[in-house]
C-alpha cells in the first residue's frame, strides 16, 4: 500500500515552508510538548555516552525496574520482566498489533497513527465513535456492536486501542466509560491496548472543578491491558526515541511477551543504551523531575484553555480541554456561516483555508478517523510557548504565561484569524475557566 507522511509531521513541515516565505505563523498542528530538557537529563545522557554495546532486547533490567516503580506508584504493580523497552512508542505499538494480529477497534476520533499502522499491517480498522467530553475511549455499547457486526461479517477483531488522558480531544475519560469498556473488552475476548503518554499531564484542578483522576482499564481488566507510555511528552524528549509497554501478568500478556521480543530482536535489537541509562532515571521521579512535570502541566492548562476561549467566541463548540495541550474545536455551530462566506463544507477545506490565507497549521477531523464533513480540528498549543529556550523556561516559571509579549502574541493573531473566519459573527457568552462548555455533538 502507498503510504503517505504522517498529518502531524507534514503540517509541521507546511508551516516549516512557510516561515521560509516570510510568512507569519500560527504553529498549531503538531503534537510536541515545546519544552526545554531539564538539566539533569542532559547529564544523565551524558554520563551514559560510553555505553556502547548491545543490551538486552527487552530493555536494560535498571530501566523496566524503574519504569515497573513508576506504575507501582500509580497503583498498578508491575513485574519488571513484563516490561518491555523499545525506541519509542510507535515501533512497541506497531509491534504490539503485529503481534496481536487481525483488526483493532479504534476511537474516532483519535490520534493519527493507530489507524495508520493497523492498515500498514493489512488491518481494517474497526472506527468507534467517543461520546463527547470522554474521549479516547470507544463508546462501550457502540464498540460491542461494531465488533460483534465484524465478526458476523467473517472478520476477526482482536484488539481495541485507547488513549488516556486523549489525543486529539485534550480530555480524560472518566471512571464508569473506562470500566464499562474494560467489561465490553472481557466479554468480547479483546486485549486492550491503553495509550497513557499523557497520563502525567492532566491540568491542576481550577476554582469550582475537582482534580481530573486518569483511570487506566489495567484497574478493571488486568489480565487483558497493555498500558503504553514513554517521556516524549511529561518531559519533552521527544527526539530522544523511547517508549516502555507494561504487559499483563497474565497467559496472554506472556504470550504477548514472547512474540514480542522476537520482532523487536529482528528490528532494533536493543534501544539506545544512553537514552536507556537516562530513562531509568527519569522513571524513579526524583524531586527535581517532578517539580518540572508539575510546572509544564500548568502552563499546558493555562494556555490550552486561552486558546479554547478564543475558539468559543468564534462560535465554535469546545470540550474544556483537561489534559496534555490538545483541544478539539467544532464549528458545526457556524457551518452556515462558513459556507456562506468562505464556501467552506468540509474540515479540510477549513483547515485548508486558514493555512493557506492565515499561515495557521492544525489538523481536520479526518485525519483522525471522522467523516470530511466534520468540521472539528486538532489544535495543539505547545508550540506557542516560545522559540528559543529562554522563552520556554520563562513560560515554565510565569504566573500567568499568557501575559508573555511573545504568546500574548500568538494568542492575540488567533483572535484575529478566527475573527477573519467568521465576520461579524455573533459573540457568545464564554463560561470562566471552571465552567464545561456545551459538548461537541459527534
Amino acid at each position: 500500500m502507498t503510504v503517505t507522511v504522517s498529518a502531524t509531521l507534514a503540517v509541521n513541515e507546511a508551516l516549516a515552508e512557510k516561515r521560509r516565505q516570510g510568512v507569519r505563523v500560527l504553529p498549531l498542528g503538531f503534537g510536541e510538548a515545546g519544552l526545554p530538557v531539564h538539566p539533569v537529563m542532559r547529564d544523565r545522557l551524558s554520563a551514559g555516552n560510553g555505553a556502547n554495546a548491545y543490551g538486552p532486547v527487552a530493555g536494560s533490567a535498571a530501566l523496566r525496574s524503574a519504569a515497573a516503580g513508576y506504575w507501582e506508584r500509580r497503583g498498578l504493580p508491575t513485574d519488571p520482566d513484563m516490561v518491555i523497552a523499545g525506541p519509542g512508542s510507535k515501533p512497541l505499538l506497531y509491534s504490539l498489533l503485529m503481534e496481536i494480529g487481525g483488526d483493532t477497534a479504534i476511537a474516532a476520533p483519535s490520534w493519527v497513527s493507530y489507524a495508520a499502522q493497523s492498515r500498514l499491517l493489512g488491518q481494517r480498522p474497526v472506527m468507534v465513535p467517543t461520546a463527547a467530553g470522554q474521549g479516547g475511549v470507544p463508546q462501550p455499547d457502540l464498540l460491542f456492536a461494531a465488533v460483534t457486526a465484524a465478526r458476523d461479517e467473517g472478520r476477526t477483531v482482536n484488539a481495541v486501542v485507547v488513549t488516556l488522558p486523549d489525543n486529539p480531544t485534550g480530555t480524560v475519560a472518566d471512571a464508569e466509560t473506562v470500566r464499562r469498556l474494560a467489561q465490553v473488552a472481557r466479554e468480547l475476548d479483546l486485549v486492550i491496548i491503553s495509550d497513557e503518554i499523557y497520563r502525567d499531564l492532566v491540568h491542576p484542578a481550577a476554582e469550582g472543578r475537582d482534580q481530573v483522576r486518569v483511570h487506566s482499564p489495567a484497574e478493571f481488566a488486568p489480565e487483558r491491558t497493555v498500558i503504553s507510555t514513554g517521556l516524549s511528552k511529561n518531559l519533552a524528549l521527544g527526539g530522544w526515541r523511547i517508549g516502555v509497554i507494561r504487559l499483563p501478568d497474565s497467559a496472554t500478556g506472556h504470550r504477548l511477551r514472547g512474540g514480542l521480543l522476537g520482532v523487536a530482536s529482528e528490528i532494533w535489537s536493543s534501544p539506545a543504551a544512553p537514552v536507556q541509562e537516562a530513562a531509568a532515571h527519569a522513571f524513579t521521579e526524583p524531586r527535581e523531575l517532578r517539580d518540572h512535570v508539575d510546572r509544564s502541566r500548568r502552563l499546558h492548562g493555562i494556555v490550552a484553555n486561552a486558546v479554547s476561549r478564543r475558539f468559543l467566541r468564534a462560535g465554535a463548540s469546545v470540550a474544556t480541554p483537561r489534559a496534555a495541550f490538545y483541544l478539539y474545536p467544532d464549528f458545526e455551530p457556524v457551518r452556515d456561516r462558513l459556507a456562506s462566506l468562505h464556501g467552506i463544507t468540509t474540515g479540510a477545506g477549513l483547515t485548508g483555508l486558514l493555512l493557506e490565507r492565515h499561515g495557521m497549521g492544525v489538523l481536520p477531523a479526518v485525519e483522525f478517523g471522522e467523516g470530511a464533513e466534520a468540521l472539528r480540528m486538532r489544535v495543539a498549543t505547545s508550540l506557542l510557548y516560545g522559540d528559543t529556550e529562554e522563552r520556554r523556561y520563562a513560560a515554565l516559571a510565569a504566573t500567568d504565561p499568557t501575559a508573555l509579549p511573545w504568546i500574548r502574541a500568538h494568542l492575540d493573531r488567533l483572535s484575529e484569524v478566527l475573527e477573519a473566519l467568521v465576520g461579524d459573527a455573533p459573540s457568545r457568552v464564554i463560561p470562566g475557566p471552571a465552567a464545561e462548555p456545551a459538548p461537541a455533538s459527534r
